[in-house]
């Protein structure tokens, strides 16, 4: 039979099957198309249906869009808390399936450590207080460690153009919409450090490469304008985590980058502004400068406590709960809190009846899971690590922003920086912890794929080595 006819069945069978059973719906139960609740459920199944469809091209923005909507200010927040897990769900199976499928693919020493993270949280939650919540907890970590291992890899494996392009320009849209409803007064982050934590981390690192790819035209001047807006809102959001991983991540990538020019003429900018406000207005001036003195470096506390005082209690009960626990933890993604264990607990988000503030995500982790279980997640980072010391070398040598691992590798830098004033490295319910490790697991496929096309053979070294030459591509975005 006629292969054209069997396809031409399959598209009519597939387009036409859903409306007959709509058709049927409407007219046997028609209050179904009455209520908000069953007209978002369809919209949801149509879009997903579409995403697996277009697994490689289309899942992964769904997925980010997803948990960034469940933890975003927005309307139908808790529909999106339980959205977000079935698409996680979702991707990290059909993501699977294509990779079994599909035997090009590869697992390393990463994937292992990643695999061995899962059982070390899951012995954890096995003897914790919330073992029911717990367990859910780890649930979560094993669907993200999955889909960034499948899913997220087959989005970029074959296209990484498009998807580093396509990054960049997420980014802009993303600073750009932020920014609007923020100049409208809406804070729609929700609060202030995650707006810190978004910008930091992921906003200002990749615009800056995207300005250092010189692109032409309206492009260029474009990643100009966002990069100072995200730079703003980094400000704005008073948060001192995402202020110095924006700092680092800017400075760094200008350094290994070799634009020392670009970097002195940006502190010279911030100089010159501020030079000129003493000048002009030093009462105004005394006035800000003591303002950003109070608000942002002491938070609020007497200068005489030191720069971490709100840090401080937080790090201190944290380290109490490991010394307390310090075998196997309180179980992945709870602490001792006090409360009974049949306490009545969130179903698809923490709840605070089983955690606590903990000021840094690896003194969250140690909390979590012990002595005995932090080893995996400590090598795990210690790999990654490696891996970014060693992209941000060759990037020295090189000085070519064009490759799309320079850019991750700041991204995994200034994540890790962060890390270490907020605990959401390893709470897989948040959306920049999602994002992170996915692109962690594409980072090491790239860094893997040049490490072996380096190996092939002296002509392949240096910048001749890069596969991805995102010039041309981001230039026509």
């Amino acid at each position: 039979m006629n292969k054209n006819y069997l396809k031409g069945v399959l598209v009519v069978t597939l387009i036409g099957g859903p409306l007959i059973v709509l058709f049927y719906l409407a007219n046997s139960y028609p209050e179904y198309f009455t209520s908000q609740t069953y007209l978002g459920g369809f919209l949801f199944l149509e879009v997903m249906a579409g995403a697996v469809w277009l697994f490689r091209r289309a899942f992964f923005p769904v997925v980010i869009v997803t948990f960034l909507f469940a933890g975003m200010d927005l309307p139908f927040g808790s529909g999106w808390t339980l959205a977000r897990w079935i698409v996680l769900g979702i991707g990290a199976l059909v993501g699977s399936v294509i990779m079994l499928k599909d035997r090009r693919y590869s697992f390393g020493m990463f994937h292992v450590l990643a695999f061995f993270a899962v059982l070390a949280a899951l012995v954890s939650a096995a003897v914790s207080r919330f073992t029911t919540l717990s367990s859910l907890k780890v649930l979560s970590l094993f669907l993200l460690f999955l889909y960034a291992a499948t899913g997220a890899r087959l989005a970029v494996s074959g296209r990484e153009n498009h998807f580093f392009a396509g990054l960049l320009t997420g980014c802009e849209f993303f600073v750009f919409i932020v920014a609007a409803f923020y100049a409208f007064g809406s804070d729609v982050m929700g609060n202030p450090n995650s707006l810190g934590a978004v910008m930091g981390v992921v906003a200002v690192p990749i615009l800056l490469w995207g300005i250092l790819l010189r692109r032409e035209g309206i492009a260029h001047w474009r990643s100009v304008a966002l990069y100072a807006v995200s730079i703003y809102l980094t400000f704005l959001s008073h948060a001192r985590a995402g202020m110095l991983a924006a700092l680092v991540s800017s400075g760094l990538l200008c350094l290994v980058l070799r634009r020392y020019r670009m970097l002195v003429v940006g502190v010279g900018i911030v100089t010159i502004l501020a030079t000129v406000g003493a000048i002009f207005r030093p009462e105004e001036f005394s006035r800000a400068v003591s303002s950003v003195s109070f608000t942002v470096v002491y938070k609020g506390k007497d200068a005489s406590e030191g720069l971490l005082a709100s840090r401080n209690s937080p790090w201190q009960s944290a380290i109490d709960s490991i010394t307390a626990h310090f075998w196997f933890g309180t179980g992945f993604g709870t602490s001792d809190t006090g409360y009974d264990a049949t306490e009545n607990l969130a179903k698809y988000s923490t709840s605070s009846a089983a955690s606590t503030e903990h000021g840094s995500s690896y003194l969250a982790i140690a909390e979590w899971v012990g002595i005995m279980g932090v080893l995996p997640f400590l090598l795990l980072l210690v790999f990654l690590s490696a891996e970014v010391m060693q992209t941000l070398v060759w990037t020295y040598r090189t000085g070519n922003p064009s490759c799309a691992i320079v850019p991750l590798a700041i991204v995994m830098l200034a994540g890790m920086i962060h890390a270490g004033f907020e605990d959401w490295l390893f709470a897989p319910g948040y959306y920049l912890c999602v994002f992170y490790w996915s692109i962690a697991f594409v980072f090491i496929d790239q860094v893997s794929w040049s490490k072996t096309l380096a190996s092939r053979g002296p002509f392949l070294s240096g910048t001749r080595a890069i596969r991805h030459d995102l010039g041309a591509v981001a230039s026509s975005r």
